[in-house]
């Protein structure tokens, strides 16, 4: 009894564990968006900089995940998790103290694929710690997530008022990764099917490769794939220009502007919240319908209204309502290919090449037509959703 109990807290310490390695990325995430306008200013950034800062890395990101991914399945993922680590907090580093463009891009560069190590992998063993509840767990990974966006910009404000500024910031998170990691590194982050793939070499390597590509080829999994990727305009795309807009169209102060990003983060952080003892009765498919009707709504909405405070009102509604997008799409990804949560990432990663250039595709028809304009183009991914999530009665047949 006293061993059972042991194993029951060790594996609870170990959930932790992982949520909080999701609340640190998106920390890091959470404070980059609400000091674009700071970091744009400090470096003389131009919008087409920010979009190649925002699309680039993932770009080329997604060569790299998909053999993260495949190997989080067939060897060693332990290795995998605490070396992503490693380079995740170099990376902090190294944004902490670029002085130009190009330092910048270079850090994000080295830090989109550490995150996929890293965190990605974190989430392919929450996965894996109990196939029957994806999207109860996803849940739970996504409200994590939502503490660590919606504490970035509180973050950040309290960091100007200290002195430290976002570098100082960076550097404070580069310390916090590694002290993680040193908790990360007493528990062996099993693979998801259990085997002895971690000895299977290059062998169960191409074999990996062989059923990321038949996965590739299912329907299903094309599906949440695709809705995924469109999600985004609605979740980080905006996320990522929403500072921007506000002090650019808007004409509010970067102050002002750092509140639009906290409201969106914390109302998001209440919806998070509240959906995961939602899905214990309605099921993720229905909600998600009915939200994505209201955010087709609320978006031109914020876009067309002046007031400042209006607008944050709209803004936070925008939040509250896409709670739950990538936590049920991402869950039913998992649920369409079971016992492969890493392969998950691999063809998320192959996937998500074209759809990663979509911030870039923003920031060019900012250039050309002004942001105002270019945020009209964020309205494709619920529309996307509209029409590509399955009917009710395709549902029920599934």
């Amino acid at each position: 009894m006293i061993a059972l109990t042991r194993r029951r807290w060790r594996l609870a310490r170990f959930i932790l564990i992982l949520l909080v390695i999701e609340l640190l990325d998106e920390l890091v995430f959470g404070i980059r968006e609400a000091a674009w306008p700071l970091i744009r200013d400090d470096l003389g950034l131009t919008y087409a900089q920010v979009g190649i800062l925002l699309s680039l890395p993932s770009f080329l990101a997604n060569f790299i995940e998909p053999v993260l991914g495949i190997l989080g399945d067939v060897w060693r993922r332990r290795i995998l998790v605490l070396g992503g680590g490693a380079v995740f907090a170099l990376a902090l580093l190294m944004v902490a103290f670029s002085e130009s463009f190009g330092l910048l891009l270079a850090a994000f560069i080295l830090f989109n694929p550490a995150s996929g190590a890293f965190v990605g992998l974190a989430q392919a063993a929450l996965m894996d710690h109990d196939p029957e509840r994806h999207e109860q767990n996803m849940a739970r990974w996504t409200f994590a997530g939502s503490i660590g966006v919606s504490g970035g910009p509180l973050l950040l404000g309290v960091g100007i008022a200290l002195g430290l500024g976002w570098r100082g910031l960076y550097l404070l998170l580069a310390l916090a990764t590694v002290v993680l990691m040193v908790a990360a590194s007493r528990y062996s982050f099993p693979n998801g099917t259990d085997s002895q793939a971690e000895d299977e070499g290059p062998a169960g390597f191409r074999e990996g490769v062989r059923d990321a590509l038949e996965a590739l080829r299912r329907r299903e999994v094309l599906r949440w794939l695709t809705l995924l990727e469109f999600s985004d305009f609605m979740l980080d795309i905006l996320l990522g220009y929403l500072a921007l807009y506000m002090v650019d169209v808007a004409g509010v102060s970067e102050a002002q502007a750092g509140i639009a990003v906290a409201v969106w983060a914390v109302v998001g952080l209440v919806g998070d919240l509240l959906i995961i003892p939602l899905l214990e009765r309605v099921r993720g498919l229905t909600y998600l319908r009915v939200s994505v009707v209201i955010e087709l709504i609320l978006y031109p909405a914020f876009l067309l209204v002046e007031p400042y405070v209006v607008k944050l009102v709209i803004l936070g509604l925008l939040g509250f309502f896409n709670a739950g997008w990538y936590s049920i799409l991402q869950a039913q990804l998992y649920s369409a290919m079971p016992g492969q949560s890493g392969t998950v990432m691999a063809v998320h990663s192959v996937f998500g090449l074209v759809a990663s250039l979509s911030p870039l595709m923003i920031g060019l028809a900012a250039e050309q037509v002004g942001l105002n304009s270019a945020m009209w183009l964020l309205l494709v991914g619920p529309v996307a959703l509209m029409i590509g999530l399955p009917r009710r009665k395709e549902n029920r047949d599934s």
